[in-house]
């Protein structure tokens, strides 16, 4: 649900939602890891948990209902300014970091050698260990891609790509496409193979093609970092610059291919199932039957060809494009599938200044153990998020989260039957697919099996690229199987949340069920605003612009009367218009259309939330106009909790990539956009029609 973030089965997430917060403490499990993490946060600074409603960053001196933002979260910077290491800031990263540690205390107790580690806990500590030997990673180099790099330099003829390109797509080399696993859209019991557009080293296609001054700018510093990497390769300057501008034309065509992100939106202009025979036509330059052999997946006679002009371009381009120009951008592309961990320290400082420094505003590297903790999450997410789970996420978690998803369940099938807009055929439909929704808390019921793959302490890159070739064959063996509807798309450590639209389901790592956004000490208004939130947010993806596109079985089908849909195309329109008026840095306003599908479910998820908190107060006799000790009502409450969990902000650069690439909109809309659009804050705050946060024409979807 937030910004933060298998080649093509990853497509299929919907609704990534981020949260960040300090883990359950089990007494009773793992008491030895509890303790460091403990001493561990004492010792940092940033460890402070934000309570479910924290004075600390309120700005009293602001009126709510003018600028909400300001008055819930005036004073956030202060106590959390952004870190050096980071290039934005909110709630949601000081749980990141609590939970940074946590982990940190887990790794640093399995990597030590020890008879009782489990086979799993052994490969997480030997690969945490691994990536941790910064040593041993200087003195490997670049010898874990030697060979590859080997295959690139000696290639005769355009016709060894397809070889080239089957195995490179095994450790997510992203050139020229992309190939994996995905539900069929139309059949989500069948699980197909799909080719992508794929190939650039931009965020995507518009940094390519946008105009202006900061347009330019970014090009430039990213011809200048091409540069500077293929010098560390060996190339000399002129030859370096050269190359550069190769690789730069060469990915600039690859853009005026590809679709842009507004259009991908829409699962329709990504959807073409077409024999591999009409792939052929399109792109013969590759040759597919012997590409889909050599990646080890099962044989097909058809795959979903999700951008058919891209590859009927790209045809054309391979045609014209020399050899010399696609080596060159070949082992670019090789060297940047490589983690920063893993490479050696010249390579991961340039990659640094241009992806973290130029483009997001960050001032400093992450500390190494962090990225490493990050990378043994990438791959061997469920390896490690078992031993996570059982020192920190106590059964009683699960049970509380499941309770507030069914009474937020709930209050959406209360409130179906209150659209005026909607007809009974409709309604029936929608309370079916809500009624099919799968509720997914913690973790898989069942682990991932991680025997097959190999991790060699001491080898931090080869254990890497083992472990992307693991989940992407992993990913790959599924084509022509049935549908596996227990399995997860995140792994239990993560801080996030995520709707996926062809399974129906809704999905809560342990790593988001945390205090501040869920907490026994919070107040239910507190609770309700803050994680019920969220849990409405992801219920609504089921039903936003995209979401409802798919019915209660996963499948892309139009169950929507043909008025019903022209009204709700209207009402979206309203909230496009509305967050495109947003200015969010300079002169670069939200892409209303870009973000429409997160911006709908933030309003709809807080109004699902409010609805049980009316319903659960009705049960306890709670007035939620009443104030209390803290000095504010629980509808008051409600709609801090809410403000508080988007405090912070970003770097101007990071918030201009964010804009231009992300489908979420910046904290501070997604306070203010929701606010103004629910009359029952401006009651709560005594605001008069009219002020800013109580327009006489707000926006109302779900």
């Amino acid at each position: 649900m937030k910004k933060h973030n298998g080649a093509i089965a990853v497509l299929a997430l919907v609704g990534a939602f981020v949260a960040i917060d300090a883990p359950f403490a089990d007494p009773q499990v793992n008491s030895t890891v509890q303790s460091t993490v403990q001493s561990t946060v004492q010792a940092d600074k940033n460890s402070a948990l934000p309570t479910g409603l924290d004075a600390r960053f309120l700005d009293t001196t602001a009126d709510p209902c003018v600028n909400f933002a300001q008055y819930a979260c005036g004073n956030f910077t202060k106590v959390f300014p952004i870190p050096a290491d980071m290039s934005s800031f909110d709630p949601w990263d000081v749980v990141f970091q609590h939970n940074e540690l946590a982990l940190r205390a887990l790794l640093e107790k399995l990597e030590t050698d020890s008879p009782s580690r489990t086979p799993n806990e052994k490969k997480v500590g030997d690969f945490y260990a691994s990536c941790m030997d910064n040593d041993a990673v200087q003195a490997a180099g670049l010898m874990p891609i030697q060979q590859d790099l080997d295959r690139i330099a000696h290639m005769k003829a355009k016709s060894e790509l397809t070889s080239l390109l089957a195995g490179f797509e095994l450790i997510n080399v992203n050139a020229f496409f992309g190939y994996g696993e995905q539900q069929d859209f139309k059949d989500a019991s069948k699980q197909i193979a799909a080719v992508d557009q794929g190939g650039l080293g931009l965020p995507e296609r518009d940094y390519y093609l946008r105009t202006g001054d900061a347009a330019e700018k970014t090009r430039q510093q990213y011809i200048l970092h091409l540069t500077n990497t293929l010098k560390l390769l060996g190339e000399q300057q002129a030859k370096a610059v050269s190359d550069a501008q190769r690789i730069m034309t060469l990915e600039t065509a690859l853009a005026r291919i590809s679709m842009d992100v507004e259009s991908r939106r829409d699962p329709k202009n990504v959807y073409h199932l077409m024999a591999v025979s009409q792939l052929a036509k399109l792109t013969p330059e590759i040759n597919w039957t012997d590409f889909f052999a050599r990646t080890g997946a099962p044989p097909v006679t058809e795959v979903n060809v999700r951008n058919p002009d891209f590859f009927k371009g790209l045809a054309a381009l391979l045609k014209s494009t020399d050899l010399e120009t696609i080596q060159t951008y070949l082992r670019w592309h090789l060297l940047a599938a490589v983690p920063r961990v893993a490479l050696p320290t010249a390579f991961g400082e340039e990659r640094f200044n241009f992806f973290d420094r130029e483009l997001q505003g960050q001032i400093q590297e992450r500390d190494r153990w962090k990225r490493c903790a990050e990378e043994t999450d990438t791959e061997l997410g469920e390896a490690l998020g078992e031993a996570y789970v059982k020192a920190y996420f106590p059964p009683e978690s699960k049970a509380k989260t499941l309770q507030m998803v069914k009474d937020i369940e709930n209050a959406m099938d209360k409130e179906i039957d209150t659209l005026d807009w909607m007809s009974s055929e409709t309604k029936i439909k929608a309370k079916e697919k809500l009624r099919l929704i799968a509720d997914k808390v913690g973790y898989p019921d069942h682990w991932r099996d991680y025997s097959s793959l190999k991790i060699v302490r001491g080898d931090a890159a080869g254990n890497s690229l083992r472990g992307e070739e693991f989940e992407n064959r992993r990913w790959l063996a599924k084509i022509g199987k049935p549908v596996d509807r227990g399995e997860w798309g995140m792994t239990p450590p993560t801080v996030n949340a995520y709707y996926n639209q062809s399974m129906n389901d809704i999905n809560f790592p342990a790593g988001i069920l945390q205090a501040p956004l869920f907490s026994p000490n919070s107040t239910d208004a507190e609770n309700y605003g803050h994680i019920g939130g969220t849990i409405g947010h992801e219920l609504t993806h089921g039903f936003d612009d995209e979401g409802r596109k798919f019915d209660g079985n996963g499948n892309l089908s139009d169950w929507w009367t043909a008025e019903d849909a022209k009204k709700f195309e209207a009402m979206t329109d309203c909230e496009v218009k509305e967050y495109g008026s947003f200015t969010a840095v300079d002169d670069v306003k939200l892409n209303g259309k870009l973000t429409l599908g997160e911006n709908t479910a933030d309003n709809g998820g807080l109004r699902l939330a409010w609805v049980a908190l009316q319903a659960d107060a009705q049960r306890k006799n709670i007035d939620l106009n009443a104030r209390d000790g803290s000095g504010y009502t629980p509808a008051q409450q409600f709609f801090l909790a809410h403000g508080q969990q988007w405090c912070g902000g970003g770097r101007p650069e990071q918030i201009r990539l964010q804009v231009q690439t992300n489908e979420h909109s910046p904290d501070e809309f997604r306070i203010t956009g929701v606010v103004q659009n629910m009359p029952e804050f401006g009651r709560a705050f005594g605001c008069k029609t009219g002020q800013p946060m109580m327009p006489a024409n707000a926006c109302h979807v779900w």
